[in-house]
């Protein structure tokens, strides 16, 4: 792959983990700010709920942001864009739709046939 188009991978690899990284302190704000009171149980119920799905919403985010990381730093190695498991190139249109990934759709499909099997 180019430099020129690695770059335009690490420009939205960056992108993406600077929006990531701005909902997450957004979020950290928000519930610590929060002193609402209600006295009504099926208030505080939904409250608590709504909390449930946000903070497990921002640890799947947390997940993505360690994989960003990890695609950062391979292109700051020279190694994004190939596949760890046969050392091949990794199709751009597979990288598009999934920067973060480090195998190429063969590979992958054919680890999730063996977790299929497994």
């Amino acid at each position: 792959m180019d430099k020129a188009k690695v770059e335009e991978f690490r420009q939205i690899l960056q992108f993406q983990l600077d929006a990531l990284l701005h909902d997450a302190g957004k979020t950290v704000s928000e519930m610590t700010d929060e002193k609402t009171n209600f006295p009504d149980p099926t208030d505080r119920a939904s409250l608590e709920s709504d909390r449930n799905f946000e903070l497990r919403i921002r640890d799947r985010e947390r997940k993505l942001i360690m994989k960003i990381r990890e695609a950062l730093e391979r292109v700051a190695e020279g190694e994004f864009g190939i596949c760890e498991s046969c050392e091949e190139d990794i199709g751009e249109a597979r990288l598009k739709a999934r920067p973060v990934t480090t195998l190429c759709i063969d590979c992958k499909t054919e680890q999730e046939r063996q977790e299929k099997i497994g």
